[in-house]
């Protein structure tokens, strides 16, 4: 691309959307995304080196490692400015656990930096994402990092994401090797100049004579794959033709390719030398697209009725997105926002609307709110900003109400953004405080959590009186429990989640209830005579009064049929019971004695007498489970789901070569799968539930 380096430039005029990119950086753990991104900042003056995460500042080892930690599992901006233009790059967490950050800077973003490890390749997590990054036509790009470990093979690396991602991944530039076999600069394939770091800084030079006859077999390949995406529709043919192309017009066909989504250009890098980033960021400025060439999202009004579609226009109507939602010490909640269309200042009142999260634990909302001072972040340091106009990223403190996935909208003209697509949270950790402090404030610290991440659901289970942490995975749950503690100041301790079982009734029993107390003045009276036998699961009680003559006085025998629900309720050994017939058939009552009180308790009593009589069936909750993963994982998860004591019950393939396997499983079987079927399927599979029904529980697994 561009013969030379170029450094930090003027601050761009910020009404002006096509002079801002919003590029979302993906890949695997551990593949150098956040070593990248730093390398750009510092490249580029934003921060004094690489590794500095507040702007002109050097921070403490312990410091660095925490925010390099919460950076590893949070998506976090980290804008910068080249050339004129305004790039936001949003550092996104590469551990599959935190899929819902993920998804929520590629909604911010309106291009996608691929990084991959030129030691690791790439994983099936990256190919998955890849995947879904072309479903919606977002544009791509591959930078290999790690270029300076020993292990680091680049033309391999090459290779794998052409097999890996399909056509149209071809490297702009080289790696330039010194005598060591370590790497010295870069060799660009339409320039072809050589970009040397031996020395230290960035030399533009020719290329030696034993870098020509690669320049020149990959070169061509490199043009025929950008001609092919010209709208010059004679370009091919002059070119095959022996017609010597113009360099700058290799270049416009380039970034209209890599901007329509079509071509995927590659870059080497080594960021902790720098190699590379010149080149990384000639892409960002250059070739990817501007806030203008991506669609904005679909916009209804609040009550789902239709409204017209906005655009990116700085004078529009306003329509902004909560991405992210954080507490600070200091500040309180932070949002950040992407704005859609229109203009964001301080003092404005906004309409602020969430609505389609309802199952995840947000009620819908609205409410209108008062903007507050507006801040670019960066790292722990906010600079203050007067104003965010449409296609860019900007932090708002102290909207109360305002959760992530949420819409800012004018209060005149409320609007509703549909949240994007999140994983459903499978994987659940039972929580209690630790003291009684700490029951004071989990409530609220939990509510915090779900406000502030989608991705976590909070159910109270009636059944087993636990409250249940829904997560993506362990490492999810992990630091959901650390935030608990660091942030909000709550010790929690974690019991094993207890599966709500219940019991039934394994045979019939006729039984008498009999509750006679005689303690001076008035006693209690009550004689039942019932008769109870199992139903087919969900019939919940049948009750039937069959008594005549008045044993049992017309108005106690609604008093039996209570004190038999409530003994249903309470169950004998701490689980419901469930699904059963009680015939009334005869009792006593005394003229004095007798009472409502009296009739509930002997109704209760008849019922344990038939538990001990009849036995009871222990009986576990089963769910309908959908798998979704590659089909090359089929016979591996359909293999651990016979172990778990499922049933099959169907296995389809999708036209993606993907696999659907439905089967009914225990839930106390489904207690770790979140976790277990990521490791047996690479990351790559997910599943979804519904409960079932209960069903008789093994005896060898009774509690």
């Amino acid at each position: 691309m561009s013969k030379t380096a170029k450094q930090a430039g003027p601050a761009p005029d910020p009404r002006a959307p096509e002079l801002v990119r919003n590029v979302a950086v993906v890949g695997h753990a551990g593949a150098g995304k956040t070593t990248l991104v730093e390398a750009l900042l510092a490249r580029t003056g934003t921060v004094s080196r690489a590794g500095s995460v507040t702007e002109g500042t050097t921070v403490s080892d312990s410091e660095e490692v925490e925010v390099r930690l919460q950076r590893s599992v949070a998506l976090s901006l980290a804008p910068l400015e080249h050339a004129g233009v305004k790039v936001n790059l949003l550092d996104t967490p590469g551990s599959a656990d935190f899929v819902g950050e993920l998804r929520a800077g590629l909604r911010a973003a309106d291009a996608a930096l691929f990084v991959v490890s030129a030691c690791d390749g790439v994983d099936a997590i990256t190919v998955q994402l890849w995947h879904e990054c072309a479903a919606v036509g977002m544009p791509r790009a591959v930078v290999i990092t790690q270029l300076d470990k020993p292990r680091a093979d680049f033309d391999d690396s090459v290779a794998i994401c052409q097999r890996l991602l399909g056509e149209g991944v071809h490297p702009l530039y080289l790696p330039m090797h010194a005598d060591d076999e370590s790497v010295a600069g870069v060799i660009g394939l339409i320039s072809q100049r050589v970009y040397d770091w031996s020395s230290g800084d960035r030399v533009e030079r020719d290329p030696d004579p034993q870098h020509l006859p690669l320049i020149e077999s990959l070169r061509g390949e490199l043009l025929e794959a950008i001609i092919a995406e010209s709208e010059d529709e004679t370009l091919l043919d002059r070119y095959l033709a022996g017609e010597v192309i113009d360099n700058k017009v290799l270049i416009a066909d380039l970034e209209l390719a890599v901007a329509r989504g079509h071509f995927y250009p590659v870059i080497p890098a080594a960021p902790l030398s720098m190699l590379g980033t010149d080149e990384v960021l000639e892409l960002l400025t250059q070739a990817m697209p501007t806030p203008l060439e991506h669609p904005c999202p679909v916009v209804t009004r609040p009550d789902g009725s239709p409204a017209p579609a906005i655009s990116c226009d700085p004078e529009g109507p306003l329509v902004a997105e909560v991405v992210k939602t954080t507490s600070d010490p200091y500040l309180g909640r932070v949002s950040l926002l992407r704005v859609f269309s229109g203009t964001l200042r301080p003092d404005l009142t906004v309409h602020v609307s969430g609505h389609g999260l309802v199952d995840r634990g947000h009620p819908d909302h609205d409410a209108d709110e008062r903007i507050g001072a507006l801040a670019t972040p960066l790292g722990a340091a906010m600079r203050p900003v007067a104003e965010c106009f449409a296609g860019d990223i900007v932090s708002v403190a102290k909207l109360m109400t305002a959760e992530t996935g949420d819409t800012i909208s004018s209060k005149d003209e409320p609007l509703l953004v549909h949240p994007w697509e999140l994983p459903e949270p499978q994987h659940a950790i039972a929580v209690e405080a630790a003291t009684r402090t700490d029951e004071d404030k989990l409530g609220t610290s939990l509510q915090r959590l779900v406000a502030e991440d989608p991705t976590v659901r909070l159910d109270r289970q009636a059944e087993t009186g636990q409250v249940l942490l829904w997560t993506v995975g362990e490492a999810h749950a992990e630091v959901l429990v650390d935030r608990l503690k660091t942030r909000y100041g709550v010790n929690v301790t974690l019991p094993a989640v207890q599966v709500a079982l219940r019991e039934t009734l394994a045979d019939r029993a006729e039984v008498t209830g009999r509750h006679v107390k005689q303690s001076g003045g008035h006693g209690q009276y009550a004689v039942v005579h019932v008769t109870f036998e199992p139903l087919p699961a969900g019939s919940g009680l049948e009750f039937v009064s069959r008594v005549v003559g008045g044993a049992v006085p017309t108005n106690y025998v609604p008093s039996v049929e209570k004190g038999i629900l409530q003994q249903m309720e309470r169950g004998i050994s701490g689980h419901p019971l469930v699904d059963l017939r009680a015939v009334l058939t005869d009792g006593k009552a005394h003229s004095v004695d007798s009472s409502d009180a009296a009739f509930q308790s002997a109704g209760a009593l008849a019922l344990r007498e038939a538990c001990t009589a009849a036995g009871v069936q222990v009986l576990e909750p089963y769910s309908a489970i959908e798998v979704l993963l590659p089909s090359s994982y089929v016979g591996t998860v359909m293999s651990d789901l016979s172990g778990r004591r499922a049933r099959v019950t169907g296995n389809e393939l999708t036209e993606e070569d993907q696999a659907v396997v439905t089967a009914e499983v225990p839930d106390l079987e489904l207690l770790t799968y979140a976790a277990e079927l990521r490791s047996l399927s690479h990351g790559t599979g997910s599943f979804t539930r519904a409960y079932l029904r209960h069903e008789p529980m093994p005896p060898h697994l009774l509690p």
